[in-house]
């Protein structure tokens, strides 16, 4: 597809609404206005009432309000024109057939028109992925972090260490070339401390990843355990659905089951998974298998235990009661736990919550645990938080140059030199300045067709 192309697409959602938006961008969206309208081109940035013919056959097809963006300012960076028509099938479909028998126009790739603006520096990559995030937030917290990105927060931060690892590179650089000048004193020597310490500020970037990646992607709580030890009764509680089969069959969950919950603004993907037991056929071995590498990829894990039975934990639980795992004995309703036995077995252990999903016993403060726990490792920061594995990524790239940089700033600065060098081209990498390929078609391939 040639970037040459005139472009079209519906920008609203597909379905029955009351207003629809069809965008035009390129060097052809004036002309197909005019051809649809037959009106004189109406003022930049100003909402009229047109009605729109096909431009072939003439046959009038709605009346719509139409905007038009003179290039560069508009969103792609190009003459862009908006249809907001009305939102029935037929109505849609008959504009988007009618733009389609224009010469030098077609359908918009998926995220083609914002491939557009950062290839006119409308946006720079994370500001796009920003924009991405926002599309498909469904929290307020996933809203505020895509629109903090979307207001270039990343990019601040990486394109400042870029420019001051470029800075520090052309001393060096000066330092290599001009061996013989009368330099300010210790060049080399006064740039590795610079560089040390942004390489802890990018360290400190990097440990805080997981908060980022876990407001974009949802706080991942795994509920583990032994068959029918009320797993997928929490679920249905928690989720307040019957998303489970609960049964006293054991093995009925055979994959995990996940649903996505809104607590407190923050997302959360909670995910039933396989009992553990010994024994069990080839389907609910490979249940199992599935459950140990989503625990091992869980930031909470929720190991269950029949309170009847918690003095004598299974094996295959008490595996699972590592980092970021609490024991909640269920079924209390059944057979409570007395609370002096219960401090003296299970110490040690991070965290023991006693209650019955059934009856709701001890739930309120197993709630309030998760709440605070959720809102402590996904609260506010003031600095910018990484988002993607593409970012981590490519600071591992940066910090593992800039490490060499320390070993070779003293004894050899054209090594030094060249290892700032890929670091910087590494930073670049993450917002756009450097330009690969393989990386803008990752980015663009997320956003839906229309954006």
């Amino acid at each position: 597809m040639s970037h040459l192309d005139t472009i079209f697409a519906l920008s609203s959602g597909p379905g029955v609404a009351g207003v629809a938006v069809i965008r035009i961008s390129g060097s052809g969206a004036v002309m197909a206005l005019l051809a649809m309208t037959g009106d004189k081109l109406p003022a930049i940035k100003q909402a009229t009432l047109a009605t729109l013919f096909h431009p072939k056959t003439k046959n009038r097809l709605d009346k719509a309000l139409v905007l038009y963006f003179e290039g560069p300012a508009s969103f792609t960076g190009e003459d862009v024109v908006e249809l907001h028509i009305h939102g029935g099938v037929a109505v849609v479909g008959g504009v988007l057939k009618a733009l389609s028998v224009l010469d030098g126009l077609r359908m918009a790739e998926p995220g083609e028109f914002s491939r557009r603006a950062f290839d006119h520096g409308k946006m720079d990559l994370t500001e796009a992925e920003g924009l991405a995030d926002l599309i498909h937030a469904q929290t307020s917290r996933q809203r505020d972090q895509a629109l903090q990105q979307m207001d270039g927060s990343l990019r601040t931060l990486y394109e400042d260490w870029r420019m001051r690892l470029i800075g520090h590179l052309a001393h060096l650089e000066a330092d290599i070339d001009f061996p013989d000048e009368d330099l300010p004193e210790g060049v080399s020597g006064r740039v590795l401390p610079e560089v040390n310490a942004m390489l802890d500020e990018i360290i400190n970037h990097l440990a805080d990843g997981r908060r980022g990646r876990q407001i974009r992607d949802g706080y991942r709580i795994v509920i583990l355990g032994a068959p029918n030890a009320g797993k997928s009764t929490l679920m249905n509680r928690l989720a307040r659905s019957d998303v489970a089969i609960v049964s006293e069959e054991a093995g009925t969950t055979r994959d995990a089951i996940e649903v996505q919950l809104d607590l407190g603004g923050f997302p959360v993907r909670l995910i039933d998974t396989a009992g553990l037991r010994e024994g069990g056929g080839s389907i609910e071995q490979e249940g199992m298998r599935r459950t140990r590498a989503h625990a091992s990829d869980a930031d909470l894990c929720l190991v269950m235990c029949p309170s009847s039975e918690w003095g004598d934990l299974r094996p295959e639980s008490k595996e699972l009661l590592k980092d970021r795992a609490i024991l909640i004995l269920s079924k209390v309703d059944l057979c409570p736990v007395n609370p002096t036995d219960l401090e003296i077995k299970t110490q040690g252990l991070e965290a023991v919550y006693p209650l019955s999903a059934t009856t709701d016993v001890g739930m309120d403060i197993f709630l309030q645990y998760i709440t605070e726990r959720v809102e402590s490792e996904m609260g506010r920061r003031e600095a910018p938080s990484l988002t993607r594995l593409r970012h981590q990524t490519a600071l591992n790239e940066v910090t593992d140059h800039l490490t060499r940089f320390q070993d070779n700033a003293g004894f050899d600065p054209v090594l030094a030199a060249e290892d700032a060098r890929m670091a910087v081209r590494a930073l670049g990498s993450i917002t756009g300045m450097v330009h690969i390929e393989d990386i803008l078609d990752v980015v663009f391939s997320d956003f839906c067709i229309g954006k």
